[in-house]
């Protein structure tokens, strides 16, 4: 009797540890423990910078900080080997009951959408086209089929973009495409630390491309736009939030107006989030200031991630940040799901929830982003997939509309596209799930009218 009581009893056990490892606490712990993060730094804001030395000695940290921004401060800090083989996520987890500190993270991994082999992702390769009608020409990259999809060319008659500079977070780019003629501005190299933002690596091996491809979609859509390509992304398409953060500070104050970000991590970057806020509207609800970008403001693009219908532990589509960040009231960001050419959401791009009320809305619109033909290093093109696809369509409707309302705010900016797009208010059968958003529309944007566009209402097709 007790070998059976035994037994039933580690079942029991083992049924709750698999719900809990299954749940979002359960894999929030997980990632912490294994941390895709910066292996010997942490990332934690403090309240007075009087209590760095005492904070620095109690977890055994270096006391020269590797970096610091914002005010209240916030420090990036080297672990000291010397002293302790805590793991940064057994650090943070301390400091989180610490009332001298605030905010505490890992420098943690950011990585492009599009890259494959991660839990977070539906990795989408590319291809090159083997003919211009399906990508292999500069032909094919102008007489495709998204620009017909948006209205662009109508939006063309009234704007092309110009005077607005748009900041490229991704791989860098390949500086000598001819798509790129007349259209660059001087960026930056955060992964080597230089002044040439070029794309390091070869076709067809790893993310080698992909900002090149993201750049080429802007120039297509804002072709009287400048882009500012800046390097945070190596050629696996592998960054870390601390880069970032310096990359959108750059990007700022070198004169962009809009900036891409076609890469995520499926966790909230407390860091990147709160200058994300600052760079809307100038200070974040709890105060935090980044005097590092002045009166400067940036809108925000981001792609939504290709987490298709993966949910997290509590059976909710999972979300991917910084995009996610629109969820948590950062009003400055335009999270951008994929369309197909049929007008579907398409089967790789991330979902959004219906119920406006329970906040859960934070794709606050969809683009083409499926078999988009741009240009790739070596003078080619090619075809690629995911909301990093879409999210530089987006990035160009908004220089669009920036371009004929220079005063517009961020926040102005993002509603005006997410409020003049196509209505996708409808149960998404195939999915599961209610989905309310709008597919954007250049004309309807330029024209700030909201009802040029057909609501699409009840059952979507699908």
């Amino acid at each position: 009797m007790n070998k059976f009581i035994k037994i039933n009893r580690l079942k029991i056990w083992l049924a709750f540890f698999v719900l809990f490892l299954t749940s979002g606490f359960g894999q929030k712990i997980l990632a912490q423990n294994n941390c895709d993060c910066a292996p010997n730094e942490v990332i934690f804001e403090l309240l007075s910078p009087a209590n760095l030395p005492a904070v620095a000695a109690q977890y055994k940290l270096i006391t020269t900080p590797l970096g610091q921004v914002g005010t209240p401060p916030t420090y990036r800090m080297e672990i000291d080997r010397t002293q302790t083989t805590n793991t940064p996520s057994q650090i943070i987890s301390a400091m989180v009951s610490d009332g001298r500190i605030t905010k505490p993270e890992v420098n943690r991994k950011l990585s492009a959408a599009e890259r494959e082999g991660l839990s977070w992702t539906l990795g989408r390769s590319w291809s090159i086209g083997r003919s211009w009608s399906i990508g292999g020409s500069a032909k094919g990259y102008n007489r495709q089929w998204f620009p017909d999809k948006i209205r662009l060319d109508e939006a063309h008659q009234i704007s092309k973009g110009d005077g607005v500079t748009i900041a490229v977070l991704d791989t860098g780019i390949d500086l000598s495409h001819p798509a790129f003629a007349g259209k660059l501005v001087a960026g930056y190299d955060f992964v080597d630390n230089d002044t040439n933002p070029s794309e390091v690596g070869a076709l067809r091996q790893g993310a080698f491309g992909h900002g090149t491809h993201v750049a080429g979609i802007i120039a297509l859509t804002a072709p009287n736009a400048k882009i500012m390509p800046i390097r945070v992304l190596d050629s696996n398409g592998e960054g870390e939030l601390w880069r970032v953060t310096q990359a959108v500070i750059w990007a700022a104050n070198h004169g962009a107006q809009i900036v891409n970000i076609s890469f995520g991590y499926p966790d909230n970057v407390e860091l990147l989030k709160d200058l994300i806020d600052d760079c809307d509207d100038g200070v974040t609800p709890d105060g935090k200031n980044f005097t590092e970008i002045g009166s400067h403001r940036l809108a925000a693009i981001i792609g939504a991630g290709n987490s298709g219908n993966l949910r997290d532990g509590f059976g909710e589509p999972l979300k991917t940040y910084p995009a996610a960040e629109r969820a948590n009231s950062v009003s400055g960001i335009l999270a951008v799901g994929a369309s197909t050419r049929f007008d579907v959401l398409a089967d790789f791009s991330a979902m959004n929830r219906g119920d406006i009320g329970g906040g859960n809305r934070w794709i606050r619109s969809v683009a083409p982003g499926e078999n988009i033909i741009s240009a790739l290093p070596g003078g080619r093109y090619g075809l690629w997939s995911g909301t990093s696809m879409a999210a530089p369509v987006a990035a160009g409707v908004a220089a669009l509309v920036k371009s004929q309302n220079p005063p517009m705010t961020p926040i102005e900016l993002v509603n005006r596209i997410d409020a003049t797009g196509i209505e996708w208010d409808c149960f998404l059968s195939r999915r599961n799930i209610t989905m309310k958003t709008s597919r954007l529309d250049a004309l309807c944007a330029l024209t700030n009218s909201p009802s040029c566009g057909v609501p699409r209402n009840g059952i979507c097709p699908e």
